[in-house]
């Protein structure tokens, strides 16, 4: 049987779910403020419609990162799983919203042996979910893992910018430190409903939940810290509104500006903890956890990183444990 659980960011990486290259943007997209997270180089490149109709040479170097990235974690005997890409009914019903199956991150999260479904706040995003469910009803259900979902988001005004009261939580805002699981908030993502669902739902079993403020640039928490071992962090201090939670001080930080944080400097992934997956954007950081006794891998995620995400961002993993 394949085992469900995740102990931390850092445990070994055993078994991960790596995103497929699919997205379609609305119209509204290069207006939407909510995009304004995103540096100004990957604004200007904004597209509308299907990615593979718009640009099909950006796609096919977008699948080719995305395949560097699966043979490295393969080589180091990581199982990698690959969700099934969108049917032509669940891009009819995303309607003019557009649609996304490009980070497994967010859709859902793995804590333990929970695997939660989250509830994503924008709107194309919303269907991330589908493609997942079949390497749930393959790995999750025969397993002893726990699966639950967080209660879906409230409809919201189409002119509601705040797109309603959720709950929101998505698996970016989410990282797991054994039995503590802080979650980000920065407004654009994870909000203070889906914070109080998942400390309601893990409290039976031990966990404390803690909600970490982040700026309002910051989407989700993972672009604001990373957890690379037990005592050792790439972080971006200025991203944190009430500083960096306790439970992290006193550890070894190789710290980012925010301009470096909005490129996804701290969104590397870690396959264990002596070993780190980076952009080649980013060897000043991997020289820095190389002297600290860190094997750094590098995979060039530029055209990922354009869209809002990197390594952390375009994995989920189902298992991470010693």
């Amino acid at each position: 049987m394949n085992q469900v659980h995740v102990e931390s960011e850092f445990a070994p990486l055993r078994s991960v779910v790596l995103a497929r290259s699919e997205v379609s943007a609305p119209e509204s997209a290069a207006s939407n403020p909510d995009l304004e997270f995103l540096p100004a180089s990957a604004r200007a490149k904004m597209f509308t419609g299907d990615l593979r109709v718009a640009d099909p040479a950006r796609q096919a170097a977008w699948e080719a990162e995305r395949q560097a990235f699966a043979e490295v974690l393969q080589r180091n005997s990581i199982r990698v799983l690959t969700p099934r890409l969108l049917t032509d009914a669940e891009k009819e019903t995303a309607g003019d919203d557009g649609y996304s199956n490009f980070f497994a991150r967010d859709p859902f999260f793995t804590i333990g042996d929970h695997v939660i479904e989250g509830s994503l706040r924008f709107r194309h995003r919303r269907g991330e979910i589908w493609p997942m469910r079949e390497i749930f009803d393959a790995e999750v259900y025969p397993s002893p893992a726990r699966y639950v979902a967080v209660p879906p988001a409230e409809a919201a005004r189409a002119d509601d910018p705040s797109l309603g009261p959720g709950p929101f939580l998505e698996g970016g805002d989410v990282l797991v430190l054994d039995k503590h699981v802080f979650v980000g908030s920065s407004g654009l993502a994870s909000n203070d409903l889906g914070y109080r669902w998942l400390r309601k739902y893990l409290a039976p079993f031990g966990y404390t939940v803690e909600l970490v403020r982040l700026h309002e640039n910051i989407l989700h928490l993972d672009c604001a810290l990373g957890l690379v071992r037990h005592g050792l962090m790439v972080v971006c201090p200025e991203a944190f509104l009430d500083g960096i939670p306790d439970r992290l001080q006193g550890w070894d930080r190789v710290e980012v500006t925010m301009p470096e944080a909005g490129l996804l400097a701290t969104n590397g992934l870690p396959l264990s903890s002596d070993v780190y997956v980076t952009d080649p954007e980013f060897s000043a950081i991997g020289s820095q956890l190389e002297n600290r006794g860190v094997t750094v891998e590098y995979v060039d995620f530029s055209i990922t990183r354009s869209f809002g995400g990197s390594f952390r961002c375009s994995t989920q993993p189902l298992h991470r444990a010693p």
